[in-house]
């Protein structure tokens, strides 16, 4: 009864062992895989990719992560020359190109920043010699950091009075020069620019008038190149060596010409014996007479001697 027994549990109870299952090609199978056959390399190796040895390639690095690359990216030289390629014609695309729409940094320190109301103004086609792109800005024509200009046509004026008042108070206090660069291109221009001149006057703007979209144009080109320019280069200079100082004293007063000054410097010697050389031994001097002597000392026209 025991063995019964056993025998029918052994029999109830499954085999909890895996059966490994070993399939024989066929005589056709073997001939037919021997052949030759004209496929390519992934058709001929595709059954590996169902076997469990195969494991699928990693994923390619994303375009955010470009910066560092892979060690295979160093070491082959085609990638490196396709990836500056690449990035040559990527900044190439994005470069500003001058008298565009779009403006970058570098563009808008060196270029006069237009506003988009300026857009169709003939006034642009004669801005050659300094770069130009139009921005969201305020003013008409942004010059500098602390310089701007509004450009106004008197034919404009006369039709919107109100037009220059609006647009000065738009400014506000922002900019240390402000420039209202007037066009005047009508015939009668005594009374709208004497309302120009006072508009501009009352609310601390400069006022520039042109006759010309060429020298409205040649206006905004001189401000914007002079931005970082010192003052001392519109300033008159004067030699420092002693004849051209005395000159420049001696030719303030009238009727004395630079032959005069030679005259009255190698006879007298310097600028004092001069002015204390009596009436009678200047209009000995060829060339200066009574004339030029009689009126000197009633009117003190000589400087002092300080100034030599």
């Amino acid at each position: 009864m025991e063995e019964g027994s056993a025998e029918e549990n052994f029999q109830q109870t499954p085999h909890k062992k895996s059966k490994t299952i070993i399939k024989i090609p066929s005589y056709q199978e073997v001939f037919d895989s021997s052949q030759p056959k004209s496929q390519s390399f992934s058709q001929a190796f595709a059954f590996l990719k169902s076997s469990e040895f195969y494991s699928p390639p990693p994923k390619p690095p994303s375009p955010s992560s470009s910066q560092s690359l892979p060690a295979s990216n160093i070491t082959n030289p085609r990638k490196n020359d396709q990836l500056d390629t690449s990035s040559s014609s990527t900044s190439a695309s994005t470069a500003t190109p001058v008298n565009s729409l779009s403006v970058s940094s570098s563009v808008s320190r060196n270029a006069i920043l237009v506003s988009n109301r300026q857009k169709g103004n003939p006034l642009l086609k004669h801005i050659r010699n300094v770069r130009w792109a139009f921005a969201d800005v305020v003013p008409d024509y942004l010059l500098g950091q602390s310089s701007c200009a509004l450009y106004l046509s008197l034919r404009y004026h006369l039709l919107h009075p109100d037009y220059l008042y609006y647009r000065i108070r738009e400014l506000q206090k922002n900019f240390k020069l402000r420039v209202v660069l007037c066009h005047v291109d009508v015939e009668d221009v005594v009374k709208p620019l004497l309302e120009v001149t006072k508009t501009a006057l009352l609310h601390d703007c400069t006022l520039l008038c042109a006759w010309s979209l060429e020298e409205c144009g040649r206006y905004l080109e001189t401000i914007k190149v002079y931005e970082n320019k010192p003052a001392d280069l519109i300033q008159g200079q004067m030699d420092t060596d002693y004849l051209s100082r005395l000159t420049h004293v001696l030719t303030s007063v009238r009727h004395v010409n630079k032959t005069d000054v030679v005259t009255l410097g190698t006879t007298f010697g310097s600028l004092s014996h001069i002015m204390d050389a009596s009436m009678e031994d200047l209009a000995r001097c060829p060339g200066i007479g009574e004339r030029k002597v009689v009126p000197f000392p009633k009117q003190g026209a000589f400087p002092s001697k300080a100034a030599v």
